[in-house]
């Protein structure tokens, strides 16, 4: 008769096996979708955007259209159960009981996909993150053996998913351990290890580009006063972020009709495309415009940047409000690399400080983010995995700490933490 301690290290490596097996699957599949709702959503906002601009009346058509299917999606396909995003996946690694349905995979690709192509002011991170995280939860039922590690499975598919929108793996490991689990184990390095693997060597067989590919990058110590000062403005902002979501998504919730909260949406909304279209979708194509900007600095140039770091969150929640799928992440970025411009704009024009502008509005996007969702180290190698460079490392992690540290003072919450319905 064979001992115990025989059979045991044998379960013990037949467990191995198929958590490493299931870490294969789970790294592939995410990465596949997240890269595949990115390419898709690109694609399509790309050209409505462009007819938009050629037709500006068809911003008035999109957001209505793009918000009415979602809503009679949910109704009619995924019988009225709503979206709730990341908050979703918290419970989900929180509760033992508590599992993301099958259909949380359609439902946020399909969504997050019209909300973004039809002009709705948010991303696809948020919708990425709920559907990779659904694939890990949908592994972990189906093993009996895997079932106390929900959390390593949801945060493999997590990170595989982050890994492939950003080009990051770094990225990928960091949000799942200041976002989404506390939990670290040999278990979960292990997973999230071997699943981000796989989502690099998709990327690097798909030859995906950065998202925001910058070149020739240098910066100067004399420019770490105003690194500060950026750094303490987006935490400012990332509070103001929080609260307008906070404010507005309480306003839209004591309309009882729904259908009024999409045609109340669309047509703010639609007002605000009318006169300031970066707002269109995720706005990195405006994004990718200010980077390489050489517009006429003027007081109407720094009036309207103002005015459209104002406008996004507002924008963004009342996308949300309205039925749109998506969150923060991508308003974060957006808002970060505008406020960076102003900024910069501003040293330079009225007190003569010689910063490099493109430097500001990458530390600007990595700063606010960080300060939003409360994640310095996920920001920080986001956003040089994004742009495909390394040498502002230090400046960007000054700027992250500072950011957040600034907002958990002002305001200790994330619109993740304080909102049970935000997304």
């Amino acid at each position: 008769m064979r001992p115990f301690s025989d059979i045991k290290k044998k379960y013990k490596y037949i467990v191995l096996q198929k958590l490493v097996i299931a870490s294969i699957l789970i790294g592939f599949l995410s990465s596949f979708l997240a890269l595949t709702l990115k390419r898709t959503t690109e694609y399509y906002e790309t050209i409505f955007f462009h007819k938009s601009i050629v037709s500006p009346w068809l911003l008035i058509v999109f957001p209505v259209f793009g918000l009415s299917i979602i809503y009679f999606l949910r109704i009619y396909l995924f019988k009225g159960k709503s979206n709730k995003g990341i908050k979703e996946v918290f419970e989900v690694t929180k509760n033992k009981n508590k599992n993301l349905p099958i259909y949380k995979v359609p439902s946020h690709f399909i969504n997050g996909l019209l909300t973004v192509a039809f002009g709705g002011s948010t991303g696809i991170e948020v919708s990425t993150v709920v559907a990779t995280a659904t694939i890990g939860s949908i592994a972990q039922r189906k093993e009996n053996t895997f079932r106390k590690y929900k959390s390593e499975l949801i945060g493999a598919g997590v990170a595989a998913g982050i890994t492939a929108l950003f080009g990051s793996p770094l990225a990928g490991i960091f949000f799942v351990i200041e976002v989404i689990s506390k939990k670290k184990t040999k278990a979960f390095f292990l997973t999230i290890g071997i699943s981000i693997l796989i989502a690099t060597g998709l990327l690097h067989l798909l030859d995906e580009a950065p998202l925001f590919p910058i070149h020739n990058i240098t910066w100067n110590y004399y420019a770490i006063p105003y690194f500060i000062l950026l750094g303490i403005l987006a935490g400012l902002n990332s509070v103001y972020i929080t609260k307008t979501v906070m404010f507005l998504k309480s306003i839209f919730a004591k309309l009882n009709n729904d259908y009024h909260k999409v045609l109340i949406g669309s047509a703010i909304l639609s007002l605000s495309l009318l006169f300031f279209p970066q707002l269109y979708g995720d706005g990195y194509h405006a994004m990718r415009a200010l980077l390489h900007t050489d517009a006429t600095v003027s007081f109407t140039l720094l009036l309207s940047t103002l005015a459209i770091i104002l406008l996004k969150p507002i924008i963004t929640s009342v996308t949300l409000a309205a039925g749109g799928d998506g969150g923060v992440f991508a308003p974060s970025l957006f808002a970060g690399a505008f406020l960076g411009f102003l900024l910069a704009t501003i040293l330079n024009t009225y007190f003569h400080a010689e910063v490099i502008p493109i430097n500001f509005m990458i530390l600007g996007m990595a700063a606010v983010l960080s300060a939003s969702i409360h994640a310095p180290f996920t920001s920080l190698f986001l956003i040089c995995g994004a742009t495909g460079s390394y040498t502002l490392f230090i400046p960007i992690l000054v700027v992250c700490l500072i950011a957040k540290y600034t907002s958990k003072y002002i305001y200790p919450y994330t619109v993740y933490s304080i909102i049970p319905t935000t997304k």
